[in-house]
């Protein structure tokens, strides 16, 4: 009997040649035209102001969380002149319990530089994208590519985990993404641009809905009888041990607590207020420190706090 291919260590990535790629982006599209969700950033009428709001509050954060607070927020602010005219801690407070505020204090920091540099208008040049602040490689590259059609390789969790499976027969990837998957990603990307933008978003998908963390539905997948990681015998992770987040007890947790009451407040809020959500004074006091020095909280006289004004 032939001995299972031993998995390539995402470190040393095979070289993709084209052929090889063509071969997974048919099945892969085509699954994805008829299995993709009807979510409302995907629609026509989103345009890429509605792909970027999606883009920011889906970074770790499910989209059975986001579907209502995306849907209030595009409500409110359908472009991002309308957004930037607002204080900073209305985007803070309209964020709501998603979590990782700072991303709310950052896609209002892209609002006014959009505003300001590009007339009200989400820019087409992933450079343009990337200049803006609080836009990293994955949502410069994302924007492009969801909202414009772009070539480019959009890398997040779904997708890594899909290519190191398929590819490189490694359950998981690397904890953080290496120089060697976006030279993968790359090889794998389809010369033309609409086949890219369509590939991107469907290999997406598919880590979403089919390809998961946990319990892996191969027999759904549109690409089972050319993965690595099955033709290997699906072996197990072979590095450090994937931990999931905690958060009860957690500085996150009392952030938490602290902002919820922040947000239900009309008026600045006095400390006592604050003191009442959470009982460790250190680690309460630690947890304010931090909302402050983010810019997610602002100090007033008289021992009151309130959302940021600038």
């Amino acid at each position: 009997m032939t001995a299972p291919t031993k998995p390539t260590p995402m470190s040393d990535a095979p070289e993709i040649p084209e052929p090889a790629g063509e071969a997974l982006h048919g099945p892969v599209i085509a699954w994805f035209d008829a299995n993709a969700r009807d979510l409302p950033w995907r629609r026509p009428d989103a345009g890429p102001w509605g792909v970027m709001v999606s883009e920011f509050m889906l970074q770790q954060t499910p989209v059975s969380r986001v579907l209502p607070v995306y849907e209030q927020w595009i409500a409110r602010w359908p472009r991002p002149a309308d957004l930037a005219k607002e204080a900073p801690g209305e985007a803070v407070r309209a964020w709501g319990r998603l979590g990782y505020p700072r991303r709310a204090l950052r896609l209002h920091g892209a609002a006014v530089a959009i505003t300001e540099r590009h007339g009200g208008d989400v820019p087409t040049k992933h450079s343009q994208l990337l200049a803006l602040p609080g836009i990293g490689e994955y949502t410069a590259a994302a924007v492009a590519s969801f909202a414009y059609g772009q070539r480019h390789a959009v890398l997040d969790t779904n997708v890594r985990r899909v290519f190191a499976r398929a590819v490189t027969g490694a359950q998981y990837p690397p904890n953080a993404t290496t120089a060697a998957e976006r030279k993968l990603a790359r090889a794998l990307l389809p010369q033309d641009e609409r086949t890219a933008s369509r590939w991107a978003a469907a290999s997406m998908e598919l880590g979403a809905l089919v390809c998961t963390a946990k319990n892996e539905n191969c027999a759904r997948c549109p690409i089972a009888e050319q993965c690595a990681w099955q033709a290997a015998g699906k072996p197990a992770h072979q590095g450090p041990a994937r931990r999931g987040q905690t958060y009860a007890g957690t500085d996150r947790q009392v952030r938490g607590k602290l902002l919820a009451v922040l947000r239900e407040a009309v008026a600045p809020v006095p400390q006592a207020s604050l003191d009442r959500v959470w009982d460790e004074p250190v680690q309460r006091a630690r947890a304010l420190d931090g909302l402050v020095s983010d810019g997610l909280v602002e100090p007033l006289p008289e021992g009151l706090y309130r959302l940021p004004l600038t």
